[in-house]
């Protein structure tokens, strides 16, 4: 089954009562989402960027059966997954790791800062009220899904949602699909630990962060993307990210979104070669300005 609304995302079944919601082309601010419907309940899991489109995810999950969903889960803080929360039901609850309402609390709307052009809506802040630590399961009909904190890897704490009757793993940004991993807020060896994870659940449907919905090998794709940042940042030590990054370049990644991220991502490597912390805060603007000089232009945001 598919369906589209206002041409702004596709609703695609993956299983029985379950869907993604995918935006193309998954770059900057342009995520997916879920829905998972299953004797007369539902759930969301993600939301989208801006208000425009997060009322096209609430269509759409409603088309499905999900117009009043009893959940609504957020796999991680950045905005593009979390600021239409805010339309939905005030009866939905939202659910998330605590350190991912920590972050949608301190990001507040900044994210509105980074892309002023972009026409965000009325959208906002909604933290969840739920809130876990390691794991958490939640019951949607006869459905159990399985709310599992990984990471540091996209960010300081990342959930995926697995569902194991159907076999479908929801990622969030921890996995992505034809677009560039980006872990400036996260950690390279976390990822690398948190995709070797997931590739254990044995998913026969994954559905990442962005991207178009794939089978188990885009946790492969993303594995040898990781390595190679590996291989770079051993091999480029005392360099700057910058200069390792435009003498590497994209590689076999090349035909990926957003390659631009890149550089961030050896600047997380070179951090954690150099004894700090996966996750550890390091300078976003500084970070978004090497990507800009790497690219020739600002990163496109199409949210």
């Amino acid at each position: 089954m598919t369906a589209t609304s206002e041409r702004l995302g596709q609703i695609e079944q993956v299983a029985e009562g379950v869907y993604a919601y995918v935006q193309p082309d998954g770059g900057w601010c342009v995520n997916n989402a879920g829905v998972v419907v299953d004797g007369g309940e539902s759930a969301v899991i993600d939301t989208a960027a801006t208000e425009r489109r997060a009322l096209a995810l609430r269509t759409a999950a409603a088309d499905v059966g999900a117009g009043r969903p009893s959940v609504l889960v957020n796999t991680h803080h950045h905005s593009d997954h979390t600021f239409g929360n805010v339309f939905f039901a005030p009866e939905t609850l939202i659910v998330a790791n605590e350190p991912t309402r920590a972050g949608i609390i301190e990001n507040g709307l900044n994210m509105q800062q980074l892309w002023r052009d972009v026409e965000w809506g009325a959208v906002g802040v909604r933290p969840p009220v739920v809130t876990f630590e390691e794991s958490l399961t939640v019951r949607i009909g006869g459905l159990r899904l399985e709310l599992i904190t990984v990471g540091p890897a996209h960010t300081i704490a990342d959930t995926v949602v697995w569902i194991p009757r159907r076999r479908v793993l929801f990622t969030g940004d921890v996995v992505m699909s034809e677009v560039t991993p980006f872990t400036l807020m996260g950690s390279i060896s976390g990822s690398v630990a948190a995709l070797e994870a997931l590739r254990r659940l044995n998913p026969a449907v994954v559905v990442p962060g962005h991207g178009p919905v794939a089978g188990p090998e885009v946790i492969d794709a993303n594995l040898a993307y990781f390595h190679r940042i590996r291989d770079l940042v051993a091999d480029g030590a005392g360099r700057a990210p910058l200069e390792i990054a435009a003498a590497a370049g994209a590689g076999p990644f090349a035909g990926w979104l957003d390659s631009e991220r890149l550089v961030p991502n050896i600047r997380r490597g070179l951090a954690e070669a150099q004894g700090l912390p996966p996750g550890a805060p390091l300078d976003i603007l500084e970070a978004f300005g090497e990507m800009v000089t790497f690219n020739g232009a600002a990163p496109a945001c199409h949210a």
